[in-house]
């Protein structure tokens, strides 16, 4: 009995919210302008909720059966993660004619020096039977008179707590183009004002697309790290199409000798 009656007066302060923030809306144009400022500061807080209740109510309501966190790691793994476009719904899931350094949701950024941009960036609903993220990332590039091309994605701040030299790092991904071309990786990791990076090409060849970063060949100052970020440099991505379906990173210590 309790538990319904908290939902039904759940359910009236929802509607009546949305019916007042219906009415602030049309008396929006005649309102006076500083009732107005502090209502549009107010409404874009309240906007910020509401896409993060979005992105995790769309995530567990569109995934396929696996699961959005179900990541294939190595033996002992301490820390993984799919970034937020593969793992769940995007507010703004597409950009055209994108602009360099342009942000698609909180991690993915676009870096390009083309001086037109002819390049389109869009998340995509995985549907194939062997998907295990839900959502994709299709990057359409048509002439492209640039010198370099690359996606930087954000990592979480769980990403270098402990982080050690004895760790290995591995970045999977399932990937899919209209013609050949190579990708590299490289890996940034900041501690204090130096930033080690490690770059590995994909072997897109292959079955299994991944590599991995060990930071024992790294300067990496262990008490200092601040973040860490990957960057996807496309090379020859000129009149193509490329579907990154899946980007995992996963975290393990060396084993000792």
């Amino acid at each position: 009995m309790a538990s319904r009656i908290g939902k039904n007066l759940r359910t009236r302060a929802l509607k009546r919210a949305t019916q007042r923030w219906s009415t602030l809306a049309d008396d929006a144009p005649t309102m006076r302008m500083s009732m107005l400022r502090q209502l549009r500061n107010r409404a874009r807080a309240l906007r910020h909720q509401l896409d993060r209740f979005l992105f995790a109510a769309d995530a567990r309501l569109t995934l396929p059966m696996i699961g959005p966190n179900a990541i294939q790691t190595p033996l002992h793994t301490d820390w993984s993660y799919r970034p937020e476009v593969w793992r769940g719904p995007l507010a703004q899931q597409g950009l055209v004619a994108v602009r360099s350094r342009s942000q698609l949701g909180e991690e993915v950024v676009l870096h390009h020096d083309c001086k037109i941009s002819e390049l389109t960036l869009r998340q995509i609903r995985n549907t194939r039977e062997d998907d295990l993220a839900p959502f994709g990332l299709r990057l359409d590039v048509f002439r492209f008179d640039g010198s370099f091309l690359a996606l930087s994605i954000e990592l979480p701040v769980d990403a270098v707590e402990g982080l050690q030299r004895r760790h290995i790092l591995r970045l999977s991904c399932v990937a899919e183009m209209e013609k050949p071309l190579e990708i590299f990786a490289r890996l940034n990791i900041r501690h204090g004002p130096n930033t080690e990076q490690v770059v590995r090409e994909l072997p897109l060849s292959e079955d299994e697309v991944w590599v991995e970063f060990d930071l024992a060949y790294t300067k990496l100052n262990e008490k200092r790290v601040e973040r860490m970020w990957v960057e996807l440099i496309l090379e020859g991505a000129e009149m193509n199409q490329i579907v990154l379906r899946d980007i995992t990173l996963s975290r393990r210590p060396r084993a000792e000798l």
